[in-house]
């Protein structure tokens, strides 16, 4: 099929395209035909050797943490690596009921854009941060496709401490890509738009897509210590289609490259429109140059509208600040900073190994895999070996940078990484398999099923100068009969591969949440012992904490605010009877957890509250803002099972109707406290 499909592309792409879904169709319906025989591929998977090689004891922990992307639940998870247990959720781009995350009054300024609060996003790339060019366990840096954001995760608490908005920007696909340093995080456009120099997007008749739609690629300074970030500048690109990108390394770190499609321009039916054209391009940036250029006043300047929110440190409180300029290049106006190289048409991934002079380009419809040098692409550069310009950008000849093609590889390559041993390793879509070749002589050595229709692959460190060359993940967009059916939509699936030996082995399979599009791993030593275990209760700064039982107050402040200050311990609130409230009033419920000890979380929800619970970690304060809508008794209680008397963690809150002359008062297993006179 492989021979016939090949033809077929040489002699007429849009048959090739089609045969190559027919037989993607065929390949996931029938799991005979997609993984051979299955018997014998499950039948490895579960023998002695492939059970021990996961097999985590009770009370042992994994090798590695891997981050895999949720798509489009706006969340990356948290897995072990070999176990394939499922560690933690971590919301970034949606609120999440289980802690309250975009419903606290703390968290929902997380959410915050010039769109308004949006409490979801497509999130597809985690990208660990580096020193050296080597993953450091930091910070996980993590893109919105949707909303253009950049958000940032910190390791120590595993928790989304900062989100920026990107303007300028639609489908912001093409990122986030840390240079070796954390230099910059770098995001490019999927979508190009019609800019509007003023700010914003142009009102653009769609017909006119060729001529005023452009793209942008930003560059996000990150703080060396703090990792805060700052979008310092934004490259304006031609309106092609910017999908992945990855960053050079050794000789190539001062580089960054793009993949890119629909270089026809085409606003419309692009399945057809963008892909007429032989080839389109792989775009090279010289970041820092670019860098330069911006420093040196190449940049112009042009109003702006974008969100940055950040979450305090000490008071866990999240704030946006609103920013209203952003500078840009022109690649015209920068000479040396950005070429273009011809790739396969359609080109998805874009991988550099691991030395740095290999850069992988995945073309969908290709039948070979083009390995570009970075040692031939700075001759032909020097040598002006150029095939003409786009928007004033030199087009680099297609035989001056590569190195060698892979023939006949699969069907539908996607993504390569390395093993830092000699050896890469491809993804085929359509053909559902993971194709390992040698970077020596650019020969396919092994082939592994996948069950089924493989997307994104990852290797610990594979993009890294220093791969962890023991495991491979196949993250497989269709399960069919992997699992228990669960209704019309199936678990997304992930595989774990062992690389370590000359053939590839199939170790597990383990269901994934949502659709994860790609993944991260790091070897456990470099966060866990960073990780937090509590947080200091005197160096709690939220303006309503209340650190002792004595300071727990219920206050109203002028008509229809109530604030209450509470305190958790095991196994009470204070207060637990508060009387007082009114229909209609605004409550605030300020909760502070005392306990200075691991893994002691308490929950906090009150019956009729229409948003979520709130999850309140040692040592922190959260807020749930409750508005009751008639007169009665609620009780409230912990959410999170702390002590053997957890049950008894309750209380009770009075509403009586409004106008009504009930006094507030409080109390916790004793008489009730005085009326509190009104703040002012």
């Amino acid at each position: 099929m492989e021979t016939l499909i090949t033809k077929f592309r040489k002699a007429a792409p849009k048959a090739a395209l089609l045969m190559a879904v027919v037989a993607g169709a065929a390949l996931q319906g029938c799991s005979k035909i997609a993984g051979g025989d299955t018997a014998g591929a499950t039948a490895t998977a579960l023998s002695s050797d492939a059970a021990s090689a996961v097999y985590v004891a009770p009370g042992k922990h994994d090798e590695l943490y891997s981050f895999l992307s949720g798509g489009f639940n706006g969340q990356v998870s948290v897995y072990g690596i070999p176990s394939g247990r499922l560690l933690k959720i971590i919301p970034v781009f949606t609120q999440h009921g289980e802690n309250g995350y975009g419903y606290s009054e703390e968290s929902k300024a997380m959410l915050n854009t010039s769109h308004g609060f949006v409490p979801w996003d497509d999130l597809h790339h985690p990208k660990l941060s580096r020193t050296n060019g080597q993953t450091d366990g930091r910070w996980l840096f993590v893109n919105g496709n949707n909303t253009p954001r950049v958000a940032r995760i910190d390791l120590t608490t595993f928790e989304t401490v900062e989100i920026m908005e990107i303007p300028n920007s639609a489908g912001n696909h093409c990122s986030p890509y840390p240079t070796n340093n954390n230099e910059y995080v770098i995001a490019g456009t999927r979508f190009s738009v019609p800019l509007d120099m003023k700010g914003g997007t142009g009102d653009v008749a769609l017909d006119k897509y060729e001529e005023e739609f452009r793209g942008s690629i930003s560059f996000i300074k990150v703080d060396p210590e703090k990792g805060d970030m700052d979008l310092d500048f934004q490259i304006l690109v031609p309106g092609f289609d910017y999908d992945l990108a990855n960053g050079g390394k050794g000789p190539s770190e001062d580089w960054v490259f793009f993949t890119t499609y629909n270089s026809e321009k085409s606003g419309t039916l692009k399945e057809v429109g963008a892909s007429q054209n032989d080839k389109d391009y792989l775009a090279a940036v010289n970041w820092k140059l670019a860098a330069k250029y911006a420093k040196e006043g190449k940049a112009r300047e042009m109003p702006a509208n974008y969100y940055h929110n950040k979450m305090d440190k000490n008071s866990h409180i999240a704030k946006s600040t609103v920013k209203k300029k952003v500078r840009y290049l022109l690649p015209e106006e920068c000479p040396g900073m950005m070429y273009l190289l011809p790739a396969p048409k359609s080109p998805h991934g874009i991988d550099v190994d691991p030395t740095g002079e290999y850069m992988v380009v995945s073309g969908k419809l290709a039948s070979a895999i083009p390995v570009f040098s970075f040692s031939k692409m700075q001759a032909a550069i020097k040598n002006k070996q150029f095939d003409g310009e786009k928007n004033g950008i030199p087009v680099l000849k297609y035989e001056s940078v590569l190195k060698a093609e892979v023939k006949e590889p699969g069907l539908g390559p996607l993504h390569t990484e390395f093993d830092g041993k000699g050896n890469a390793y491809t993804s085929m879509f359509v053909s559902s398999e993971v194709v390992k070749w040698k970077l020596s002589d650019f020969t396919v050595v092994d082939r592994m099923p996948v069950y089924y229709s493989v997307g994104h692959l990852m290797i610990p460190g594979g993009d890294t100068k220093e791969p962890y060359g023991k495991y491979l993940v196949a993250m497989n967009k269709i399960t069919k009969d992997r699992y228990l059916p669960t209704g019309p939509e199936l678990a997304h699936s992930a595989q774990l591969i062992d690389i370590s030996g000359e053939k590839m082995k199939m170790l597990l399979d383990f269901p994934t949440v949502a659709e994860p599009h790609y993944a991260q791993a790091i070897k456990a030593d470099l966060v866990a012992p960073k990780s937090v275990k509590f947080f200091k209760l005197d160096e709690n700064n939220h303006p309503h904490a209340t650190k002792k039982e004595s300071e727990a107050s219920v206050k109203r402040e002028g008509k229809n605010v109530v604030r209450i200050k509470m305190t958790a311990i095991r196994s009470h609130m204070t207060p637990d009877n508060i009387e007082g409230v009114q229909v209609g009033d605004t409550v605030y419920f300020h909760v502070t957890n005392l306990e200075q000890d691991w893994d002691v979380p308490h929950g906090f929800a009150v019956m009729g509250a229409n948003n979520a619970e709130t999850l309140i970690m040692p040592g922190a304060t959260q807020t749930l803002k409750w508005m009751p809508k008639k007169a009665g008794v609620y009780p409230f209680y912990c959410t999170d099972f702390c002590s053997a008397l957890h049950q008894e963690m309750q209380g009770y809150i009075r509403v009586s109707p409004k106008g009504s002359n009930v006094p507030i008062t409080f109390s916790t297993g004793k008489k009730k406290q005085a009326p509190v006179a009104s703040a002012k």
